[in-house]
């Protein structure tokens, strides 16, 4: 980045009343644990360029009307590096949190942990797992910001361990930094932009948007609820399918509404989530996020009528688990052929990435709402349904198999799939009546539907 900003300039772009934590004190030996010859004066020279004592400075703010602990990293403090002091500060200010049940951001920039305390710095990154997962545990979010540079241990626990990662652009951002990683190393792949592409952080976030995106991510994740979504409705869908083949050439057509749609029409404002932070992103295949509707927040993961990719099971399993231990309820939109079922899909843990979706929907504490909009095909769509609370509306439908594929695997000649489509009951109408779905959302709402034909 062209100007790298200070500790206080940064927090400066997201509060204005930012106060300050005391700072623990520490009794200390001459030139530090490991008696580093010059680290006192080195110390003393990164205190007088930078106006600060530590590595980071530790403190609360009001964020667009949200009162949140704020950690920023001063990089001009030996390269914003972690020491002893460094873990006391975090370690005071994760407990501060808890103790007044805030959520914390903190605005990273770091080179690592500090050579001249050896391992006594580097276990600090130990305490500062530990904090985090404690206010975790609390029901507190995490929002890290990625500024320039951020490198390291720093990196691993504050930055990729938040529950949302954004990040400003052009940053240098990686766990090897730029002196330690291989000579020759793509630098284009350690970078913000890099992160977002592999899933490991969810958006870029310029400066001067900073403040509003902050806020908008704070007020959605602390606001729990314990009533479920309600299913939204459908727009412009109008009567039941005739006949089996009828619910699919209606869930197949290109004119009926997608996910954006229902959720543009849901949401009163809407923040993403991007990646499973396994170097993987669907963002064809698996729309997720948080969102505004009717004065409280809802999370929400919708598949758009693909076939969904292994990083979008992933991604959706971690938005049920981060609404669930928040206390925000989710909504779920069905709609896909099925899972991809190339080899790449298959090399990618296909199997495991939608068993993990099944497990974080059936331990769900927080009400999971599903509303099936197209196609619901087999395990790959039925992986994201709510057990108990699914609905489906009327140009949908539900199978255990493509038709098509039904038939061939029953040795049918393929003019037979419509027939075997009736045959399977996977009109809206006839998973009422199997009581696979509560009901049938129309434009009106939703409700129980009788069979019609």
């Amino acid at each position: 980045m062209a100007d790298r900003l200070s500790a206080r300039e940064t927090v400066a772009l997201v509060t204005d009343d930012f106060t300050e934590l005391p700072s623990p004190e520490r009794s200390g030996h001459p030139d530090g644990p490991l008696g580093w010859p010059g680290y006192d004066a080195a110390r003393a020279r990164a205190a007088e360029r930078t106006g600060e004592r530590e590595s980071v400075i530790c403190g609360t703010g009001d964020i667009d009307g949200t009162r949140a602990v704020l950690i920023a990293f001063e990089f001009g403090f030996l390269g914003g590096s972690l020491g002893m002091r460094t873990g006391d500060r975090l370690e005071a200010a994760y407990a501060h949190a808890r103790a007044h049940h805030l959520p914390v951001v903190p605005l990273v920039a770091t080179g690592g942990s500090r050579m001249q305390e050896g391992m006594l710095a580097l276990t600090q990154l130990q305490r500062v797992a530990r904090a985090s997962a404690l206010t975790r545990q609390s029901g507190l979010p995490q929002i890290a910001v990625l500024r320039d540079p951020t490198t390291g241990g720093g990196w691993a626990t504050l930055g990729a361990g938040a529950d949302v990662v954004l990040a400003l652009p052009g940053a240098q951002v990686g766990f090897a930094g730029s002196r330690v990683r291989p000579a020759d190393a793509d630098p284009a792949a350690y970078t913000a932009e890099a992160q977002v592409a592999a899933g490991a952080a969810d958006a870029l976030v310029r400066p001067e948007a900073l403040r509003d995106t902050l806020g908008r991510w704070l007020r959605l994740l602390t606001r729990p609820s314990t009533a479920p979504a309600p299913p939204p409705l459908a727009p412009g869908a109008a009567g039941l399918p005739a006949t089996g083949w009828d619910a699919v050439r209606r869930a197949r057509s290109p004119l009926r509404p997608r996910a954006t749609a229902y959720l543009d029409a849901y949401f009163t404002s809407r923040v993403t989530i991007g990646g499973d932070r396994c170097g993987g992103t669907d963002p064809d295949g698996m729309l997720c996020g948080f969102g505004e509707h009717r004065g409280r927040t809802v999370a929400y993961a919708a598949q758009t009528g693909t076939a969904t990719r292994p990083a979008g099971y992933r991604t959706a399993a971690r938005l049920v688990r981060l609404a669930d231990r928040l206390g925000i309820p989710v909504l779920t939109l069905v709609d896909t052929p099925g899972a991809a079922n190339d080899a790449e899909a298959e090399r990618q843990g296909a199997g495991a990435a939608i068993a993990d979706l099944f497990g974080a929907v059936a331990s769900a504490r927080t009400p999971v709402t599903t509303l099936v909009i197209g196609e619901g095909g087999s395990g790959g769509a039925l992986a994201l349904a709510a057990p108990g609370n699914t609905w489906a509306t009327p140009d949908s439908y539900f199978s255990v198999i493509a038709p098509e594929l039904a038939a061939a695997i029953l040795k049918r000649p393929p003019e037979e799939a419509e027939k075997t489509a009736d045959q399977l009951r996977i009109r809206p109408q006839d998973l009422v009546e199997l009581g696979v779905v509560r009901g049938v959302v129309g434009p009106g709402g939703p409700g129980r539907t009788e069979s019609a034909g």
